[in-house]
């Protein structure tokens, strides 16, 4: 410090008379200029630092929520299109079902309708033997009463009682042309 003051006394250049000219007190600005230092080292640690490391963990912690967000997206992305892949894949499952369903019913109907038209030509079948049952024992009772009264008939006409051979063999011939 005493050398710049030499310096400072001393007519040694434009430096003195610049100084003087501004009115510098060399010890004064000296000083000044370590305050300066101290206060500013002081700011630095304790004021400018922490401010520093909190600005810095926000940066980190928005390039976190950024890197977050963009995950996110991504795995939104990825489950939307799996989403459209299952939805694709119901859709095309829906249908086979769909069409087996249909494939089913039509199988069931064929084998009902067959089973319905089976049971119709037995009931068909059964009520033709019934009706030609019931013919045969028609014609073979109108047989036997046409032979009763032609008998009848012969018997009014003639006058005559008839053996019973007689209504027998009347009654069979009258069968016999009644069947020709």
């Amino acid at each position: 410090m005493s050398h710049l003051l030499i310096l400072a006394a001393s007519d040694a250049g434009p430096v003195a008379e610049i100084a003087k000219t501004f009115g510098a007190n060399v010890p004064a600005l000296i000083a000044n200029a370590i305050s300066f230092l101290l206060v500013a080292l002081i700011l630095k640690k304790w004021a400018i630092g922490p401010i520093q490391k909190t600005l810095e963990d926000r940066r980190a912690t928005i390039a976190q929520g950024l890197a977050d967000a963009s995950r996110a997206r991504e795995d939104l992305a990825v489950a939307h299109r799996k989403s459209q892949e299952l939805l694709v894949e119901t859709g095309v499952q829906t249908g086979r079902i769909i069409e087996e369903s249909r494939a089913a019913a039509a199988r069931v109907t064929e084998i009902e309708t067959q089973k319905a038209i089976a049971a119709a030509a037995d009931i068909i079948a059964k009520a033709r033997h019934s009706n030609d049952a019931e013919l045969a024992r028609l014609k073979a009772e109108l047989r036997q009463e046409f032979g009763r009264l032609v008998v009848e008939a012969s018997i009014k006409v003639t006058g005559k009682i008839l053996t019973l051979d007689d209504q027998k063999r009347l009654a069979e011939e009258t069968q016999r042309q009644i069947a020709a």
